[in-house]
């Protein structure tokens, strides 16, 4: 079929990059030694806190969300100290392993793929951790790979509950501007996340919040690399420093936009309750399609959901033909199955996500959902029906007045 009209690329980030994002960093480079840039990068600082709902430092990296878990374990752990990693999924491993590269010695429980974190296990862990070996936490508060959701404030009480010093270290890359994330008041010590997702700017920037307690482990440590170091890019004497050299000067001027629509034409409740509507829109049409055949939402219990991504199943290969069908029909590109399965196996077809994060509506959710519906039925895949008068009945009661 000849393609017109524009392409949704709905997989999980980057996402959508709004108009006035792209207008915004469609413009000549400016003077990085003076004048507006200097303000402008001033101005996302206080604007990122509110965001993340805090009043701790933030370091801007020109980097990847890699980028950023590097930098959390720079500053604030040093060789041979411990970390407990809480794994719901594949980024929880990569946080881990960027540890472990850093001389970081890890004890790893893995909570499998469709399953929450087991609070009473973290507690039992805690409590035998006499001698404190345990500096930090690391979790992610969304998997991009399983879509699982982790409860932060819940982790945290169990962490005073059990009386232990760790710090709690939180990777929001996902969650970031789609799920409601408070630093301050959940007890968040360190939180990184990046700007191609929730923050609806294209990819090269990531970010690493840190509190008083953060800052006190940083001021343990004799060096830490002039790049990763976040003391002079938060205690900023020359403008240079924010950035350890020349600044992603386009990419402030976009970010700069993208808070602009966040924080001052709307606000970070509706930001929430907007992406908390689309996504049970998705669930709801995911539950009618499920009542025949193999297709499956990939984490059962509705609480532990993101409302940032949706994974999902058709066993036999067939995520991997509804993918193709969507990309090759609709120009609805999909999301693969990352870390459900190795790319190698066979089974990583029977996997796919939705991306339903940043500039989205409801047309552009029902598109997705009314794309799917067609593609099951031209590939002949087995399925349930009603799937999009479930979704549209679902936004109805969203939007009832």
């Amino acid at each position: 079929m000849s393609q017109q009209g524009r392409p949704y690329l709905a997989i999980p980030g980057p996402s959508v990059i709004p108009e006035k994002v792209l207008n915004a960093m469609h413009r000549p480079s400016p003077d990085i030694y003076k004048g507006e840039l200097h303000e402008v990068t001033a101005s996302l600082i206080p604007d990122l806190q509110k965001i993340a709902q805090t009043e701790s430092k933030v370091a801007i990296y020109i980097a990847n969300g890699h980028g950023a878990w590097e930098a959390a374990i720079a500053n604030t752990l040093s060789y041979g100290e411990h970390v407990l990693v809480l794994a719901t999924g594949r980024f929880a491993f990569g946080w881990g392993e960027i540890a472990e590269n850093l001389g970081i010695n890890l004890t790893t429980v893995d909570f499998g793929k469709s399953e929450g974190i087991d609070l009473e296990k973290i507690e039992e862990i805690l409590r035998k951790d006499i001698d404190r070996k345990f500096k930090a936490i690391l979790v992610a508060h969304t998997d991009t790979s399983t879509s699982i959701k982790t409860d932060l404030k819940q982790l945290r009480d169990c962490m005073n509950k059990s009386q232990h010093s760790a710090m709690l270290f939180a990777d929001c890359i996902a969650s970031l501007g789609t799920d409601c994330f408070r630093m301050d008041d959940w007890g968040v010590d360190l939180m990184i996340s990046a700007c191609q997702k929730g923050l609806m700017t294209p990819p090269g920037l990531s970010f690493v919040w840190f509190n008083e307690k953060a800052q006190q482990a940083r001021s343990q440590k004799n060096k830490v690399s002039s790049y990763w170091d976040w003391t002079p890019r938060t205690e900023v004497k020359r403008y240079y420093q924010y950035f350890c050299g020349t600044a992603p000067t386009h990419h402030i001027y976009g970010l700069r936009t993208a808070l602009d629509m966040m924080v001052n034409e709307n606000n970070l409740e509706n930001i929430w309750q907007k992406h908390i509507d689309l996504s049970s829109a998705i669930w709801a049409a995911f539950d009618r399609w499920s009542h025949f055949g193999n297709i499956e939402l990939n984490v059962k219990e509705e609480s532990l959901r993101s409302n940032a991504v949706t994974a999902a199943s058709i066993s036999e290969g067939g995520a991997k033909k509804l993918q193709d069908w969507c990309e090759k029909n609709s120009d609805l590109t999909l999301g693969i199955g990352l870390g459900m399965a190795d790319q190698e196996d066979e089974k990583i077809h029977n996997y796919f996500r939705i991306g339903h994060m940043g500039h989205i509506n409801a047309t552009m959710v029902l598109g997705v959902i009314s794309t799917i519906d067609v593609a099951l039925k031209a590939l002949n895949i087995p399925h349930g029906q009603n799937a999009l008068d479930a979704a549209s009945k679902k936004l109805s009661e969203s939007y009832s007045v």
